[in-house]
């Protein structure tokens, strides 16, 4: 009868912690085989046979007894975690990255203490190769001669990044309209915006106005301002906060009567732009105003319906703004329009206050009778549910 079967008062740990103590790896791997005939669906026993395996230098053995766990309970993180570093100790970094990608994928919320350092390793040498890969790719791309301009670069350029795995697919991801056969483009070309120029050359003149609202801060309210019974999920730091703030002149499609006295010339200019018109939804334009060093998390917008615009007023140093795989830095009075159901985050990383002037307008693609179609859905849902 073996040690385990015979039940002697000790843990099998125990007897392989003394084993292993005495250095005596023989014996313990033959406790593990005990076990293992014993308990053949567990896959702890396994995983404890790998690490006296790896103590004792076979990681062949390791290798095998890894996936032996793993055919028993594929989404075992720490089982993939170790083979991700047996098969890099055999093969290399290469090998052992799409390993170790698959164990982040399963990896718990809060990673153990003892498990930092392997997760730490696992990331750097999934970022090493996936920056090996698109240098790869990209000398391969120019031996063939072919090359690219304008938004066709941009969208090589991207499918590179995700190929090699240092970008994600982002798609558009409305909270509340999604409108098939839109295409989700991060920042679309300007080109397609030629009123874009007038927007910036008034940009001195709506400056002008604003800081004087700045002097003061009336009329700027916090940006995120949930209901105490509503899940605040990533916006518990900002939630009713100062840190990011708003002063609309524009809500819900409503001009609004302070901001029209406060910011005459501001108004009348916007009131010239094409402006998204859906009564009782859009426009919203406002002065979105974010503190020094404050982090807005990722998130996505309304309909891709309509896109947005910004144009910045107040730029104290670095600030950066991220659209699905491309981040952009803002610079002072230069706009640009992006797709906002594509997942995005903003910073800014300077020691002021920055202050960000947002609109909405018509996605382009949408015809004329689409636009009309479209606010008569959203006000008939409004009213269906208000019944």
């Amino acid at each position: 009868m073996s040690a385990v079967d015979a039940g002697q008062g000790q843990s099998l740990a125990r007897h392989i912690d003394d084993a292993l103590r005495r250095r005596d790896l023989p014996t313990a791997l033959r406790l593990l085989d005990e076990a293992e005939a014993a308990r053949p669906a567990d896959p702890e026993i396994r995983m404890q046979k790998a690490v006296v395996q790896r103590v004792a230098g076979d990681f062949e053995g390791a290798l095998a007894s890894l996936d032996a766990a793993l055919s028993l309970d594929p989404y075992n993180f720490v089982a993939l975690l170790g083979k991700g570093a047996i098969v890099e100790r055999l093969a290399g970094e290469r090998q052992a990255a799409p390993v170790y990608r698959n164990a982040l994928k399963i990896a718990p919320p809060e990673i153990p203490p003892g498990l930092a350092g392997p997760v730490a390793r696992a990331r750097e040498v999934i970022a090493k190769t996936a920056d090996a890969l698109e240098a790869w790719l990209d000398e391969h791309l120019k031996a063939t001669g072919a090359t690219c301009t304008g938004p066709a670069q941009a969208r090589l350029a991207e499918s590179v990044k995700v190929f090699s795995g240092k970008g994600r697919i982002y798609n558009a991801e409305p909270v509340d309209l999604h409108y098939p056969r839109l295409p989700a483009i991060p920042f679309p070309d300007r080109g397609q915006f030629p009123w874009l120029a007038e927007l910036e050359a008034g940009a001195d003149t709506i400056r002008g106005e604003l800081e004087p609202l700045l002097e003061s801060r009336a009329g700027f309210d916090p940006y995120i301002d949930y209901p105490p019974d509503a899940p605040v999920n990533q916006w518990g730091e900002l939630n009713r906060s100062q840190k990011w703030t708003s002063y609309f002149l524009w809500k819900d499609g409503q001009r609004q009567a302070q901001a029209a006295a406060d910011c005459p010339q501001t108004v009348a200019l916007l009131e010239t732009l094409p402006l998204c018109d859906q009564p009782g939804f859009a426009p919203n334009v406002v002065f979105s105003a974010l503190e020094a060093r404050t982090h807005i998390p990722p998130h996505t917008g309304s309909t891709n319906t309509r896109l947005l615009v910004h144009l910045p007023l107040i730029l104290p140093g670095p600030a950066r703004f991220r659209v699905g795989n491309e981040t952009r830095n803002w610079k002072l009075g230069e706009a640009w329009v992006f797709d906002d159901t594509i997942e995005h985050e903003a910073w800014n990383d300077a020691d002021r206050l920055r202050v960000i002037l947002i609109l909405d307008i018509w996605n382009p693609l949408l015809e004329p009778a689409e636009r009309a179609l479209v606010s008569a859905m959203l006000t008939a849902r409004e009213q269906f549910f208000a019944r």
